[in-house]
């Protein structure tokens, strides 16, 4: 039952809120008791600047453009699960890209301590993405050390989760806060500040999913409410190529609170991941079909 629990439902999630850290989409889960209000960024909440929105088109656009950077993140989900996260990704066409996870903290953390996997690679090809385990986790898969999970197979688990971590994997360029900020209806330009040695512009804003406006409003409505986004604010800190030098999200899940951070840096970089070898390789279908303790 244990090894049905873990192969279901822990490296799923433990790889999908890396890559939603760094992508910059909202993240579900966590066990924080925290109820309040997240805190606003920057200036008074409610006071949109239009100028500050226009600026985000030119950033959503140079982002499009640039296909590729190298990220680093840290993410908390309450008591779940805290981690930090760096690599490279691509976003020119398919997804591609390399990552390490490292589990820092929480109740999923000691889990995977417990099967001598306190870091994760994940790579991700335009067909699915492939998790590599430790090798006490290895052992319970016929010696294999790399868990393969199709787009399609995630978007057929039940209850739409797995329609929403697809979306998750396959999104991997910085959009999602600068989406989030042009529809909130409340970002303004804070000032002007120096991010690991570079000149920014900093924007922030607060998001309630049902104050979102514009013509993504519903989709990013539906995606903040599948995680369970009761609340968020989001930061971004923008060069003068106007591309995302950092990016702050805290918000309040029905569950809990969640905090994530990520930079990034060299923006076109050439990116690309390796398939691994097919006889070190379980199928995620293969262990959601697999019976026994």
């Amino acid at each position: 039952m244990r090894d049905r629990i873990v192969r279901r439902v822990i490296l799923p999630v433990a790889v999908a809120a890396a890559l939603s850290a760094v992508a910059g989409c909202s993240l579900s889960g966590g066990t924080g008791s925290h109820k309040g209000p997240a805190a606003p960024s920057g200036s008074a909440a409610g006071r949109a600047d239009p100028q500050a929105a226009a600026a985000l088109r030119g950033v959503e656009q140079a982002t499009v453009r640039a296909g590729s950077a190298r990220i680093e993140s840290a993410t908390a989900m309450g008591g779940m699960l805290s981690l930090r996260t760096d690599g490279a990704l691509g976003w020119s066409g398919d997804p591609v890209g390399t990552l390490r996870i490292t589990y820092t903290g929480g109740q999923l953390a000691a889990t995977m301590r417990a099967l001598s996997s306190t870091s994760l690679e994940a790579r991700l090809l335009p067909d699915a993405y492939y998790a590599k385990v430790g090798d006490t986790f290895a052992r319970r898969l016929q010696g294999r050390h790399w868990i393969r999970y199709g787009y399609g197979d995630l978007a057929a688990l039940p209850g739409g989760s797995g329609a929403y971590l697809t979306d998750q994997l396959r999104d991997t360029a910085p959009l999602q806060p600068v989406r989030l900020l042009r529809a909130c209806g409340d970002v303004r330009r804070v000032g002007e500040e120096t991010v690991r040695g570079r000149r920014t512009t900093h924007y922030a804003g607060t998001i309630t999913p049902a104050a979102l406006g514009g013509a993504d409003a519903a989709g990013l409505r539906e995606r903040l409410e599948q995680a369970g986004v009761t609340r968020e604010s989001v930061d971004i800190w923008v060069d003068d190529r106007g591309l995302l030098v950092k990016k702050v999200e805290r918000g309040e899940l029905i569950s809990g609170r969640m905090s994530a951070t990520a930079y990034y840096r060299d923006y076109g970089v050439k990116v690309s991941a390796g398939r691994p070898p097919a006889a070190d390789t379980a199928d995620f279908r293969e262990l959601l079909s697999t019976r026994g303790s």
